[in-house]
């Protein structure tokens, strides 16, 4: 049985995760996408092809995509290359404190181009990416033409 993990899977944004698949085929070609919604609803999105290692792993810690969003070994490189599917969107986060990014990722059997609605993933999972640590405090700040925001630890 295919099972893909994200560690932690609760996780602050700048906090670094494992991504890893086991139960594949030694050599067994998939590809792993990761996508999120967000709060305006707009998708984005990034892949990359992986050839399972001997034991039927795959670690992008450890192995290097083949393609796709990008390639080489880049540990995060699934979460640092999401791109939009509608050009000229940026993903900005505003509510920081209220709700964190859910990131889907799928594994699929093979090179995996498209969004086929009728394609299912091997396996799949969701990671939470926080933009504030529990019981940080949110201050705003409005002296004169100054605006923002002061992060209070706990």
């Amino acid at each position: 049985m295919v099972e893909v993990t994200v560690t932690p899977q609760s996780s602050l944004a700048d906090q670094p995760v494992r991504i890893r698949v086991r139960g594949l085929s030694p050599s067994q070609l998939v590809t792993l996408r990761a996508w999120l919604k967000d709060e305006q609803g707009e998708r984005f999105q990034s892949r990359a092809f992986f050839r399972a290692d001997g034991a039927g792993e795959v670690d992008p810690e450890l192995h290097a995509a083949l393609g796709g969003s990008y390639s080489g070994v880049w540990p995060m490189g699934l979460l640092w290359f999401l791109q939009p599917d509608t050009l000229f969107r940026r993903l900005v986060k505003r509510d920081v404190a209220g709700s964190p990014f859910r990131v889907r990722l799928e594994v699929f059997d093979g090179l995996c181009l498209g969004v086929d609605p009728k394609e299912q993933p091997l396996a799949s999972c969701e990671a939470e990416r926080w933009y504030v640590g529990p019981g940080v405090q949110r201050v705003p700040v409005r002296e004169g033409r100054v605006r923002g925001a002061l992060f209070l630890p706990p």
